[in-house]
C-alpha cells in the first residue's frame, strides 16, 4: 500500500510542478527540473516496486495524464489570467523637458546598475551608464543625450 502511495503521490507532486512551471513562472527554472524528476523517480520506482507490466502502465498513464494537463490548459486559456494585456509604449524621459547638456554635472540619487535616477540641478531625470556600477550619491557627469535617454559617468575632478 505504502509502494502504490509514494509512487502515486510522486507521479502527483511532478505532474503539479510541471503544471506550476508552464503557468506561473515559465522558463527551465528549479520547479519544471524538480517536477520532472518527480515524475521521473515516481515511473521508476513503479518498474522497481511492481515490474516491467505495470511501470509501462504508470508511464503511460502519467504521460497522457500530463499531456491531457497541457492540453486543457491551454484550451481553457486559464494562462490569459497572468498574462500582459496591453503594451508599454511610453520611453525614458518621455514628458520631461529636459534641458541639458553634455558635459553637465549631477548627483545619482539612486544606484546605476547600470540604469537608475539622477539629479540635474532640481530636475530628476532616468539616466543610464555605460554598464558601469555607479553608487547613490556619487557625483556624475553627463557624457551624451540621445533622443532623451541620458548617458552619464562619474565624474572625476581633474
Amino acid at each position: 500500500m505504502l509502494d502504490w502511495l509514494s509512487v502515486l503521490l510522486l507521479i502527483l507532486i511532478g505532474l503539479i510542478l510541471i503544471v506550476i512551471e508552464l503557468i506561473f513562472v515559465p522558463g527551465t527554472t528549479i520547479v519544471g527540473i524538480a517536477g520532472l524528476a518527480c515524475l521521473v523517480v515516481g515511473v521508476f520506482l513503479s518498474f522497481q516496486f511492481f515490474g516491467p507490466n505495470v511501470g509501462w502502465i504508470v508511464m503511460i498513464v502519467s504521460s497522457v495524464a500530463g499531456f491531457g494537463i497541457l492540453v486543457y490548459g491551454l484550451r481553457s486559456k486559464a494562462w490569459e489570467k497572468f498574462s500582459l494585456k496591453r503594451a508599454i509604449d511610453s520611453k525614458v524621459n518621455e514628458d520631461i523637458p529636459l534641458n541639458l547638456e553634455v558635459g553637465q554635472v549631477g548627483q545619482a540619487i539612486s544606484a546605476l546598475r547600470p540604469m537608475g535616477n539622477a539629479e540635474f540641478g532640481s530636475k530628476v531625470v532616468e539616466v543610464s551608464s555605460h554598464g558601469n556600477y555607479i553608487k547613490t550619491g556619487q557625483t556624475i557627469q553627463i557624457i551624451k543625450i540621445d533622443n532623451k535617454k541620458v548617458y552619464v559617468e562619474p565624474f572625476e575632478v581633474k
